[in-house]
């Protein structure tokens, strides 16, 4: 297969090069050449930038492009300008942050939340920092002008609930072994009962490419793991991995949502993945377990084999000052939303 990746050297792009490689497919990237990586195998590197400068696309054929960063809709339309009619498959990796509520389960039918600005197309990624809750909608209008540009038949968009693992470089998992590691008394959300879902960055690089072998478009939410989990498992699960026994104060709904501007909890499960539902290719999450029990592979990845590179960012917590305890805010992300 000759696959072009737009976008190789973030969190999940090395991963999809890679199980690529290592399943003898011909592989192009895209990207503006600021990281190198050490690839195991051949990779043709094409230099640009999504902002204008798609020049070294030209006159290229590929049967597949998966496209990971992009998040503007001007972005798919620039590109499928010299894409469409050269690529046999467009896989856009999407989010399920395009869905418009949280407070119920929900397939991959479910309503998308609306833009309310005055142009997608106008918009940049400057207007986007200085905004992010036009993350959501800028997806959904990326994922339709997928649509519109290369035809439903042949695009397919992989919406993937909380990305962890090896690589990420934000809090919003790492944060959980960090400070289960540190000890003491802890702060968590709820009762332990919620169903937490996320996607190893390992698993879906290698999902995606599976999707892209077999030819599968159409939309589907990529959650895991296969097995439900609840936030009290995953926790144990994480402690396990640190080898810690945590003291966890676990803190009612009522009283998060009392803490004035304090965003510490996200809504309980509401997404379904299709993958469970039909006859596609196997859950990622069920192919490759690593580690059996509670304790999923990314929680050791994460705190040991191979070092992530979590924020810094200091956050103060309305809980902390409430209760004297410092609290796993950023586990509440994990909540499980697919």
């Amino acid at each position: 297969m000759r696959l072009l990746i737009l976008g190789s050297t973030g969190f999940i792009g090395p991963y999809q090069v890679r199980y690529a490689l290592a399943r003898g497919h011909r592989v192009t990237i895209f990207n503006r050449g600021r990281q190198k990586e050490a690839w195991p195998g051949p990779v043709e590197e094409l230099l640009g930038d999504r902002d204008g400068n798609l020049k070294e696309l030209e006159g290229r054929e590929w049967d597949v492009c998966i496209d990971n960063p992009t998040t503007l809709p001007v972005w798919v339309r620039d590109a499928a300008g010299i894409l469409k009619g050269h690529i046999g498959q467009y896989v856009f990796i999407s989010t399920i942050s395009v869905y418009a509520t949280r407070d119920k389960p929900a397939d991959e039918s479910a309503p998308l939340v609306a833009y309310k600005g005055l142009d997608p197309m106008a918009e940049t990624a400057k207007s986007l920092n200085a905004d992010p809750r036009l993350y959501g909608p800028l997806k959904a209008l990326s994922e339709k002008e997928a649509q519109t540009q290369y035809g439903e038949v042949a695009t397919t968009i992989i919406r993937p609930s909380l990305i962890v693992g090896p690589g990420d470089e934000t809090d919003r998992f790492t944060y959980c072994p960090m400070r289960l590691a540190r000890g003491g008394e802890i702060l968590a959300p709820g009762d332990g009962s919620d169903p937490v879902q996320f996607i190893d960055a390992r698993d879906l690089g290698e999902w995606t490419i599976r999707m892209a072998e077999q030819r599968i478009t159409g939309v589907f939410n990529a959650g895991g793991p296969a097995q439900p989990i609840t936030m009290q498992q995953m926790l144990a699960g994480v402690a396990q991995g640190v080898q810690v026994d945590p003291k966890l104060v676990w803190a009612p709904p009522a009283f998060l949502d009392s803490q004035p501007g304090r965003d510490l909890r996200l809504p309980p499960a509401r997404h379904q993945p299709r993958h469970r539902r039909g006859p596609y290719p196997p859950p990622p999450a069920a192919y490759r377990r690593r580690h059996p029990g509670l304790v999923p592979h990314f929680a050791f990845g994460a705190t040991g084999q191979t070092p992530c590179r979590p924020c810094q960012r200091a956050r103060s917590r309305a809980a902390d000052e409430a209760k004297g305890l410092e609290p796993i805010s950023r586990c509440s992300s994990l909540r499980a939303t697919s």
